[in-house]
């Protein structure tokens, strides 16, 4: 998502990738399958949050993607090594100059409405993403370099930008590119939010606000990426995605076999489910920006580096994940997950809780006095933090926050935890109302160090209206250096950018960093299948069936 969401590197970031298969948890997929997978059948899926818009190309929330990852195609595929490989497009070339692809499109595939998928439906939807008025932050932000796309045959597509840019095939492998049918992007903006029509192996029947999504089985479905477990129609007849925000609720009707997947398992049940024969978990990290607090720049007091170090020095993040998360969540070293591409730990001491060098830095910057509450002050000014917390931003997250508001009370700041709903936080967000705001984006690509923390990005973006680079953050070098790290498509070079890059923001202390995003299903004996697309580790239940 958004800030408070979103998004490889393919060959080049075959060994971040495998590990982040690595981390996933529970009973192995090939243990979890002994049987032969039967067709038919209903997989009950639960969620915690419902899409505003189940287009992936409006916007670009988590919930989007997963969703659209059962419904749509990419055009390219991400394997479980990080690589690029078909899927909707068989093969392409790459002009000398970075600038120009030409892909070769499978001529066998149709949209569910019975449109035939071919180059100007490549068109129309890269069209529609660059489209201010589909208001595509995130999608949208991805292919800023699109500049056109000539269609010289029916199967053949020629895709220009603007400049060269390195990430272009990894991002279109993600689903907020899912392509989607023509006749269905012309249509008015909700009306597509609300039935959007892919290609995929499942078709969008039914949206109950508040309630359920249900899916039903694409039987003409023949072209599944390489990475697919199988070929042909998915097994399941149906697929209800029901919207159960509440974690208790959503966890107990799992483990009454009420549903068969959830996701987003509450950090205090993982360990009992663990125990449940019942039930597996898959977990694994997000590569992209791990969730973090951005710091506000633009004005104080964190204009001041001494008092944005200290800040982040006086946050206590290991203690407070391993209260609040009962120790199954970790710290993130960085401004890259560490499943990202280019992922660095070198510098992930610089965000050290210490606290006697985050007093040293207030003294330096002038906070030397206290009131009677010990809160420091200068020139009769409280060093205050303002921190809008949405509604949408879960209990655990909260506790997160309240433990750093202790710990960093406890060298003089005054933290200030504001409670808000989600059009406030918008709105504050878009003012810069904020000394701190919460924030992530996940993506399977290093330059989300350029979306998250560039001059590029800093301008109003998406139907909220809020900005990507949520911290302020202009320096020449580190735009020069994302900037560079894009035209760039050989490794070594390309790693060293990234590698200054990350020194550059780590330097500036511009991101109270707390834990990489995560995609954490809990899977009731019933399903089979269940697996994770690579990108995003977004669920796909293509291969997934039911044995009830």
């Amino acid at each position: 998502m958004k800030r408070i969401s979103r998004r490889a590197s393919v060959a080049r970031g075959s060994t971040a990738i495998a590990t982040l298969l690595l981390l996933a948890g529970g009973i192995s997929q090939a243990a979890a399958d002994e049987t032969t997978p039967v067709k038919g059948g209903t997989l009950i899926y639960a969620t915690d949050r419902e899409p505003t818009c189940l287009d992936p190309h409006v916007d670009g929330d988590m919930p989007q993607v997963f969703i659209a990852q059962q419904y749509t195609d990419s055009l390219v595929s991400q394997d479980k090594q990080g690589r690029i490989g078909p899927w909707l497009a068989k093969s392409w070339t790459i002009s000398p100059d970075g600038k120009t692809y030409t892909f070769k499109l499978r001529d066998d595939v149709t949209f569910t409405n019975g449109e035939k998928f071919n180059s100007a439906a490549l068109k129309a939807n890269l069209d529609h993403i660059k489209n201010p008025a589909t208001q595509s932050s995130t999608a949208g932000g991805y292919i800023q370099q699109y500049v056109n796309t000539e269609t010289p045959d029916e199967f053949t597509a020629v895709v220009h930008l603007s400049k060269p840019y390195a990430a272009f095939l990894e991002v279109l492998a993600q689903g907020f590119l899912g392509i989607q049918a023509p006749a269905a992007l012309a249509r008015e903006r909700n009306v597509n939010c609300e039935s959007p029509i892919g290609s995929g192996p499942f078709k969008v029947v039914k949206w109950d606000r508040q309630s359920e999504i249900v899916l039903e089985r694409n039987p003409d479905y023949n072209w599944a990426p390489p990475t697919a477990d199988h070929q042909g129609p998915a097994y399941l007849d149906k697929i209800v995605w029901k919207i159960i925000p509440e974690p208790s609720v959503r966890y107990a009707s799992l483990a009454s076999g009420d549903v068969d997947v959830i996701e987003a398992v509450p950090p205090e049940s993982e360990a009992e489910a663990e125990q449940n024969p019942d039930l597996k978990l898959i977990v694994a990290d997000r590569p992209g920006n791990p969730t973090n607090g951005n710091i506000n720049i633009t004005r104080a007091p964190f204009d001041d580096i001494r008092v944005r170090e200290a800040f982040i020095r006086s946050a206590d993040i290991p203690a407070a994940l391993d209260s609040v998360f009962f120790g199954r969540y970790h710290r993130a070293p960085g401004p890259l997950s560490a499943v990202t591409p280019f992922a660095t730990a070198d510098f992930q001491h610089l965000y050290d809780h210490d606290s006697e060098r985050a007093n040293k830095l207030l003294d330096e910057a002038g906070w030397t006095e206290r009131d009677a509450s010990g809160i420091r002050t200068k020139d009769g000014k409280k060093l205050t933090v303002h921190i809008p917390l949405g509604d949408f931003q879960g209990p655990a997250d909260r506790s997160l926050w309240e433990q750093i508001q202790a710990t960093a009370g406890e060298v003089g700041f005054d933290v200030q935890l504001e409670s808000v709903g989600f059009s406030e936080w918008l709105d504050r967000d878009s003012r810069w109302d904020y000394d701190v705001i919460g924030a992530y984006w996940n993506t399977n690509t290093a330059d989300v160090l350029r979306i998250v923390l560039s001059s590029e990005f800093i301008g109003a973006a998406g139907s909220g209206g809020y900005h990507q680079n949520g911290t302020g953050f202009k320096n020449a070098e580190f735009d020069a250096t994302v900037a560079k790290a894009l035209e760039t498509q050989d490794e070594a070079p390309r790693r060293d950018l990234y590698y200054q890059a990350q020194k550059i923001v780590a330097s500036n202390f511009l991101q109270l960093l707390t834990y990489p995003q995560s995609t954490r299903l809990g899977v009731y004996k019933t399903a089979h299948g269940v697996r994770l697309e690579p990108s995003l580790s977004v669920t796909t239940l293509y291969d997934a069936w039911v044995s009830k």
